[in-house]
């Protein structure tokens, strides 16, 4: 198992939906388990699989010490009811913005051995799930507020995107 890194924003790649997974083979589980230490090692509770460059529909969590392995997620179910959470994301280190999502979402995935589950999310869990989803759809979290706020994340990732290359 290794640390992947990471694609931080901005990055055409973020912007990409990413493809099913066929089949869970080794491969597929060595990408997981390689993800699980990316997000531990950068102090995460989600990671999708776009962001250490992999257009998969792969995401993981860790939720109250529980890892969840998420393959070719689909929400099949969403409350009206909304919640509103301060997001953070790997891609975007030190940016945060409210964000408003269902409360509750049920997501059908296939696990670790390629079986299917159904999953019920709430609170944490379901804005954590959401987020990710949204990553294999080639959206980011600041693409739900506003064009200000949005923009204005935007052009401090650019800086510190500046600060982080190596000089040539």
């Amino acid at each position: 198992m290794s640390v992947l890194p990471l694609v931080i924003a901005p990055d055409p790649r973020l912007a990409v939906c990413s493809g099913e997974v066929e089949e869970v083979n080794d491969e597929i589980r060595q990408l997981l388990d390689d993800m699980v230490d990316t997000m531990r090692h950068e102090d995460g509770v989600g990671l999708a699989a776009v962001q250490v460059g992999v257009h998969k529909r792969i995401l993981v969590m860790e939720i109250d010490d529980q890892v969840y392995h998420v393959i070719n997620p689909e929400i099949i179910e969403s409350s009206e009811e909304e919640n509103i959470y301060d997001e953070g994301c790997l891609s975007f280190p030190g940016q945060r913005a409210s964000v408003t999502r269902p409360k509750r979402v049920k997501v059908k995935f296939l696990d670790y051995d390629g079986k299917e589950q159904i999953l019920e999310c709430d609170e944490l869990m379901a804005t954590c799930i959401q987020h990710e989803i949204d990553h294999l759809n080639g959206v980011v979290f600041i693409d739900h507020v506003s064009k200000m706020k949005h923009d204005m994340v935007m052009n401090k990732m650019k800086k510190i995107k500046k600060k982080l290359r190596p000089a040539t």
